[in-house]
């Protein structure tokens, strides 16, 4: 394809745009875009307001550049998608590749999309200090954006697809999220923020059980059910992380409720003392 911003698509295809959002990621976007020519008809990059070189990286790359302050990830990403030329669109992050097989296998449904009921999910595999994990999971990217929205989630925002109307596509999304280990925590914070916010928003309880029991079953589940033994120190250190974030949104779920059953409180108490003073007034 000459250019990835072709509207017109191969003879009898169903063009596809790929939406990328992107913050300050100048180092992966180049491999993400690159990865998604074969098959993508235009490429369209949200940015968040990067002080890198990220968004002049893009336009030299020929893509669709849009800024827009960083609404949260649901937003972005619709907004990404209201602004593709397609209907079909492909849903990438600045640090995923897209794997040769897998381009393969979108070109060739090109000529298929003809449900548009029907919702296409990938296999993504993560690496974490310089190693690829085996385990991976199955994902949505690629759907009809006149049939489905995105998930209105403040954090693992997805089109909002039932499983039955998903097929799974071969090939692997290749999720080269791991940056260091100080990157890791900080990122771990700001998710399990906005798990914990979603939760308590959701009108989620607090449970002291789930705050003992998750953490270390999930140890048990990455460590041991999926296999992370077998990758040495990235593998254990990956299990730890996960113990770690289920107890971050744990203890962040607790704090949130905490300080809302305080808030209550105190309202009722200066409420009853608004009411008492009522009362005192009228006897005299």
């Amino acid at each position: 394809m000459d250019s990835v911003t072709n509207v017109l698509g191969g003879p009898g295809n169903y063009p596809i745009s790929a939406i990328i959002i992107a913050q300050d990621d100048e180092v992966r976007i180049s491999n993400a875009i690159q990865s998604c020519r074969l098959f993508a008809d235009e490429i369209v990059v949200i940015d968040g307001g990067s002080k890198d070189g990220t968004v002049q990286l893009a336009e030299s790359l020929n893509c669709r550049v849009y800024v827009n302050p960083w609404p949260g990830y649901a937003k972005q990403r619709e907004f990404g998608v209201e602004r593709a030329v397609h209907d079909w669109v492909f849903l990438i992050d600045t640090d995923e590749v897209v794997s040769d097989e897998l381009a393969a296998n979108i070109l060739e449904h090109k000529r298929g999309l003809t449900d548009v009921t029907v919702a296409y999910s990938l296999y993504r595999i993560g690496d974490f200090l310089g190693r690829w994990l085996d385990r991976g999971e199955y994902l949505v990217r690629l759907y009809n954006r006149r049939q489905y929205g995105i998930r209105n989630s403040l954090v693992h925002e997805m089109p909002d697809v039932s499983e039955e109307r998903t097929v799974q596509l071969e090939g692997i999304l290749w999720h080269q999220g791991f940056r260091s280990v100080s990157d890791h925590v900080a990122r771990f914070n700001k998710y399990t923020d906005l798990e914990a916010q979603t939760a308590f928003a959701g009108g989620k309880p607090f449970r002291i059980s789930h705050l003992l029991l998750r953490p270390p079953a999930r140890f048990l589940q990455k460590y041991f059910l999926h296999g992370l033994f077998k990758k040495g120190i990235s593998g254990f250190a990956v299990s730890v992380f996960w113990v770690m974030y289920e107890f971050m949104v744990g203890f962040k779920h607790y704090e949130l409720t905490s300080a809302n059953r305080l808030a209550r409180h105190n309202a009722e108490g200066q409420a009853e003392k608004e009411k008492k003073g009522e009362r005192s007034y009228a006897v005299q």
